[in-house]
């Protein structure tokens, strides 16, 4: 719910704080004190329209900014969103704040992070539900009747059942686009897949075999020069002359001297075994020399081989990937779609059976899920038109339109009937009225009056309470048309609709006023030659006084009736919880 709002610079508004509390919030106050201008400003928090003219007088930019605390119903559905945008901060409460500027920008913020326009009207329509003379009326929206209706009809299991069913045939249609696609043009794509396996198959490649071949044409190219490297090496190593003695007669004789030398002097032993070493290491070099001398081969024909097998891989990798690892992969991927072209017309076969079988389950579930919806619909009708009568609308009437739409790979229905189905049935479903006698149904919204409208969104909210999951509720224009005595009927469901929601109303009826849980009064104000707007919450006294002036102004008579009517709400209300406490322990 709302639990706080922060308006500046809006219209006659110039700073505004309001702290708000469950249950049924009355707004009052004289006709253009800023009742409405309050309502604006939310509409505009949620996404509505926002042009420089909301910009107070002499101000840079207008600003409004909502906290809601998140409940059950309404949490998960904003968590989703929240996490979507890496927005979540706090489980329980999200901030939405909306900015216009007097140069033109307009800015969007959850939590204090710029978003755009479109995710603030998402947010908004999950959190806030607006009925007046306004485009943000939740039940007008056609597509939202079919998801109050499930909910009031409490299908759950059902919709889950057909839902999976669904997908299973979605996923079995999906295969088979895909195998009829590759079907098509199966014999290019099999001469083409053939060829390429064939062709890399053909070369029998060997993981790192390149790397081995490009060492191996290296030594080939450079056999020559190769060897008179190594016989130099050999040479001054181990094949000294009687004027040149070699390194290892020059290291042996080192070594000799250093072990007499270490016989004279003990603590120079570790010189004698340094030496001993080196030459045996020495020696070592020498025979790895004459080892690799040995193997050095002069074989223009191996040579010639190596450059082509280099070439052919040069070539596959250019073709089909830029690696041994990749031509491979490239090869086992065109494999398993040859088997899957090769084996297609059975798997087709198999998939349309499994097709056919799954389009029965669906169209099963999907009657049996309709008729649930046109039995729940009788009953939603019937208690709607009670509610209507209590708002002394006895003579309208409501209903469920039920629709299908013909679709050649719909559900078979019949023999010569298919329709078009979705993730909700085959059902198109939509709210219709008839507000006064002798007109015929209509769609929802199609109403045009404002107040007609209030009290059928009022009708419709009390009924669908536990079904609709939008936590505020706002009417403005609610008691267009009516009277006292229906405007304390009116006051009463309210109070009951703010049982299980937050409900803000704008009122100028002090029998519907009396129900609120909470008063506040909104007035204009002059202060410096500038019109603002205030707003206060009353309570006791100031209450009082208010209703008795909305009764006509104050005085001794309108004070009893204001008195009067706030006993009537009071025990009114005490009946209903009553009424409720009762029906409640009966149940359990």
């Amino acid at each position: 719910m709302l639990t706080e709002l922060r308006i500046q610079n809006f219209a006659i508004i110039d700073h505004l704080e309001l702290e708000l509390g469950p249950g049924l919030v009355i707004f009052t106050g004289e006709t253009g004190a800023g009742k409405s201008i309050i309502m604006d400003a939310i509409e505009m928090l949620l996404g509505g329209r926002a042009d420089l003219t909301v910009i107070r007088a002499d101000a840079d930019l207008a600003r409004v900014e909502g906290t809601f605390r998140l409940g059950d119903p309404e949490r998960a559905l904003v968590h989703e969103i929240l996490r979507r945008e890496d927005l979540l901060d706090d489980p329980d409460y999200v901030t939405l704040s909306r900015e216009v500027r007097r140069e033109g920008r307009n800015t969007a913020r959850v939590n204090g992070r710029l978003v755009n326009l479109s995710l603030l009207k998402e947010l908004g329509e999950v959190l806030v539900d607006i009925h007046g003379q306004s485009e943000h009326l939740s039940l007008l929206k056609v597509h939202a009747h079919l998801g109050l209706l499930d909910r009031y009809a409490m299908v759950d299991s059902l919709l889950n059942e057909y839902r999976q069913a669904y997908s299973a045939l979605l996923e079995v249609r999906r295969e088979l686009n895909t195998l009829r696609s590759a079907q098509r043009d199966a014999d290019r794509r099999l001469d083409m897949l053939t060829f390429q396996v064939e062709e890399i198959e053909a070369a029998r490649l060997k993981l790192g075999e390149d790397v081995t071949l490009r060492q191996e044409r290296d030594r080939l190219a450079n056999a020559e020069a190769l060897a008179s490297l190594a016989e130099q090496a050999i040479a001054a190593l181990d094949e000294g002359t009687p004027e040149s003695p070699s390194a290892t007669d020059l290291l042996g004789q080192a070594a000799q001297a250093l072990t007499k030398l270490a016989q004279l002097d003990s603590s120079r032993q570790s010189l004698a075994e340094q030496a001993s070493a080196l030459e045996e290491t020495l020696a070592e070099l020498a025979r790895d020399l004459r080892n690799y001398f040995e193997e050095i081969e002069f074989n223009p024909k191996r040579l010639e081989e190596v450059e082509e097998r280099l070439d052919l891989i040069q070539r596959l990798e250019r073709k089909y990937g830029g690696s041994i690892e990749a031509v491979l992969a490239f090869a086992e991927k065109a494999r398993q779609e040859l088997e899957t072209i090769s084996n297609a017309v059975d798997h087709i076969v198999e998939l349309e059976a499994r097709e056919q079988q799954l389009l029965r389950q669906v169209t099963e579930k999907a009657r049996l899920l309709s008729e649930h919806r046109k039995k729940a619909a009788e009953t939603l009708g019937r208690s709607i038109e009670r509610e209507l009568a209590d708002l002394k609308m006895a003579s309208a009437r409501f209903a469920v339109d039920f629709q299908t739409r013909p679709a050649t790979d719909g559900l078979p229905l019949s023999e010569d009937e298919t329709v078009a189905f979705d993730a909700n049935g085959f059902d198109r479903v939509e709210f219709l009225v008839a507000p006064n006698p002798g007109e015929g149904l209509k769609p929802l919204a199609k109403i045009a009056s404002g107040g007609e409208t209030s009290r059928l969104m009022l009708a419709l909210k009390n009924v669908l309470a536990q079904a609709d999951q939008v936590p505020t509720l706002i009417f403005d224009e609610i008691d267009q048309g009516i009277g006292g005595r229906v405007g304390g009927i009116v006051g009463e469901k309210l109070w009951n609709l703010g049982r299980a929601h937050q409900v803000l109303v704008i009122t100028h009826l002090p029998q519907l006023a009396a129900f609120g849980d909470c008063h506040y009064h909104v007035q204009k104000v002059i202060q410096e030659g500038r019109t603002l707007t205030r707003v206060s919450k009353l309570e006791g006294e100031a209450r009082l006084l208010e209703l008795a002036q909305m009764l006509g102004g104050v005085t001794e008579g309108t004070l009893q009736s204001a008195y009067d009517i706030l006993q009537m709400a009071q025990t009114a209300k005490e009946a209903k919880m009553v009424q409720q406490h009762l029906s409640n322990a009966s149940i359990s």
